[in-house]
């Protein structure tokens, strides 16, 4: 394979936000009467917000009312503005400086624009070639549609493009687009991502892994 591209996911694999987001829709379903763990969010990671509050919901056996998708994704957007400590994980600055000029890079993330560009723009300015957000689709992961909108956005093959993913349903979304997927447990057990080509026990061993 000539690798021309290599798409990374956001949360969970450029930056460890996730407990921070998980935080954020904690406080907004809970002041609904909807009480969820962290791990609950972890679970359904990926999907955009559409598809948390719909899970979320589904789970608690209610259903959304139709204004309940604004408004709540609005006050987890604020929440998470204010309280995120997020930080980028040991080893990935490495590996984007190796990729940076032997092939494209693009983003794909269920996480909400505003959040992603703020976060792109705060760690990784300049980097990536494409981004592909939760407000950018109709249908979020585990559906195709964001991996194969970023191969388009990039002009790129399939065979030509690896994904790195770190949640169940972002690899379920790779492997339905056809793309080969290297996994990172990072908030999951390694078992819930063996649908994946390739599981690293860290995001160390990325740079090593694609140098081959």
């Amino acid at each position: 394979m000539v690798l021309k591209a290599v798409i990374f996911d956001m949360d969970g694999v450029l930056v460890d936000s996730m407990p921070d987001h998980a935080d954020a829709w904690r406080t907004v379903f809970g002041e609904l009467g909807i009480h969820i763990t962290r791990q609950d969010i972890y679970d359904i990671e990926g999907s955009n917000h559409e598809g948390i509050i719909r899970l979320v919901f589904e789970e608690a056996g209610r259903t959304p009312a139709p204004g309940d998708f604004v408004e709540l994704a609005k006050k987890k957007r604020e929440i998470f503005s204010r309280i995120n400590k997020v930080s980028v994980f040991p080893g990935i600055y490495e590996c984007l400086d190796f990729l940076k000029n032997k092939c494209l890079l693009g983003v794909v993330s269920g996480s909400d624009r505003a959040v992603v560009m703020e976060l792109l723009e705060r760690f990784f300015p300049n980097t990536f070639d494409s981004v592909v957000t939760g407000n950018d689709v109709r249908e979020g992961k585990p559906s195709p549609e964001p991996y194969l909108k970023a191969i388009g956005m990039l002009k790129v093959g399939k065979d030509e493009c690896i994904v790195i993913e770190n949640a169940p349903l972002g690899v379920e979304s790779a492997k339905s687009a056809g793309l080969y997927c290297i996994a990172i447990p990072t908030y999951v057990e390694r078992s819930r991502l063996m649908g994946a080509d390739v599981i690293l026990a860290n995001h160390k061993m990325l740079k090593q892994y694609i140098e081959g």
